[in-house]
């Protein structure tokens, strides 16, 4: 029995709903959604209605309560596009539930401003960092972008000023769908406005300013785009390592030793569903490895203060593991190799000697592959440019 229902309303309320999707509501015992949702209901309606709660884990607490009364949700737009039937699929069954979209604000936008939704980069800052918007900017890239609220806009063109990106074209969109839907237009140089609804949805037309590189999501990034110590796994070695790590979509990657975080930061660059935990026990790298996700788009890299392999207790099961830093430490390898799942990879890359024969112990042990991975420079010599040669690496990769 589906008792519970998700019902996405827009603008135009009760009336833009279809026969099927006012029959639900219409049998609901119990309505829930936001203020300007329930609002939206008749005044002399006489059901339970509950708002939504901060914070949002008791609201569900409270539906998975009521399961088996008949609860209707109306939800912005389309529910399971950053909505909250997202997050209810994660607790109760879809069996048990029915969901009915309405248009979201990405598809409203799309038709208002000719853009094809399968060539844009959707994003939503409800709830979320804005940096998460660094990983999105590029060069003549479409965006769309969720507010949190009338103070996001701005925040988005400070964004883009800072970024090298002041001359993109931005584009609010106001209480789409509704009659007082309102579009306005700036480049973010130029953003001012400051009377905006809350319910706005931004699109951005990426123009880089003259001279500024752009940062590619292919593994690879210049050493320049990070802020480091020295402590960092240099630009070909790192496009390397993570084509050895093969990020794929939704997989979580520990960072040992992570140094200013290069490593797990461009795993998650990769993919907005990948993730990294980057384990890192120098203080001042801690605040390099913060700055660097913040600065390139991944904001919620977890962070762990904490030498290995004590600090790697009690964490997630990792779909893989690398390790920069520490290899020799006691029974490090042990730990890993225990907590990768079968068809989990293991990637570890020394400078010394210790380091080798530690890799070649884990070899005869349990097998993988050896790669010595020599990189030189040129770099000025007098008035000539000569090759200067980088410490070479030793790189072993195992599969469980």
């Amino acid at each position: 029995m589906k008792w519970l229902s998700i019902i996405g309303i827009g603008e135009d309320g009760l009336q833009g709903l279809s026969a099927i999707a006012r029959s639900i509501i219409a049998q609901a015992e119990v309505i829930m959604g936001g203020d300007r949702h329930l609002a939206m209901l008749p005044s002399d309606d006489q059901r339970q209605k509950i708002p939504w709660t901060s914070p949002f884990s008791a609201s569900v607490a409270e539906i998975i309560s009521r399961r088996g009364q008949q609860i209707c949700i109306l939800a912005s737009g389309d529910p399971m596009f950053y909505g909250v039937g997202v997050t209810l699929t994660r607790h109760i069954p879809i069996s048990e539930i029915t969901i009915i979209p309405a248009p979201s604000a990405f598809s409203l936008a799309c038709a208002r401003l000719g853009w094809s939704l399968t060539e844009v980069e959707t994003v939503s800052l409800c709830g979320r960092p804005a940096n998460l918007l660094q990983a999105y900017i590029y060069p003549q890239a479409k965006l769309l972008i969720l507010s949190a609220d009338k103070e996001t806009p701005q925040i988005v063109a400070e964004i883009l000023k800072n970024r090298g990106y002041g001359q993109s074209k931005m584009i609010v969109l106001e209480r789409l769908g509704g009659i007082h839907e309102r579009i306005i237009a700036n480049t973010a140089t130029a953003w001012s406005e400051t009377e905006i609804a809350d319910l706005n949805t931004i699109a951005v037309e990426c123009v880089a300013d003259i001279g500024v590189t752009a940062l590619p999501r292919l593994p690879g990034l210049p050493d320049h785009a990070f802020h480091h110590d020295g402590q960092l796994t240099k630009r070909e070695v790192r496009a390397i390592t993570l084509s050895t790590l093969a990020p794929l979509p939704g997989e979580l990657l520990w960072d040992v030793g992570a140094g200013c975080g290069s490593i797990s930061i461009e795993w998650m660059r990769t993919h907005p569903r990948c993730r990294a935990i980057a384990i890192e026990q120098n203080s001042s790298r801690l605040q390099y490895i913060a700055d660097n996700a913040a600065a390139l788009g991944t904001p919620h890299l977890e962070i762990i203060a904490g030498k290995s392999p004590p600090a790697l207790q009690n964490l997630p099961t990792p779909d893989a593991i690398f390790i920069g830093g520490g290899v020799t430490a006691a029974r490090l390898f042990d730990i890993c190799w225990s907590a990768l799942p079968p068809g989990g990879r293991l990637v570890a890359n020394v400078v010394t000697i210790e380091g080798e024969q530690t890799l070649f112990q884990w070899y005869e042990k349990v097998g993988g592959s050896f790669t010595r991975i020599a990189i030189q420079r040129a770099e000025p010599i007098g008035k000539f440019l000569g090759w200067r040669a980088m410490a070479p690496v030793t790189q072993w990769i195992a599969i469980k």
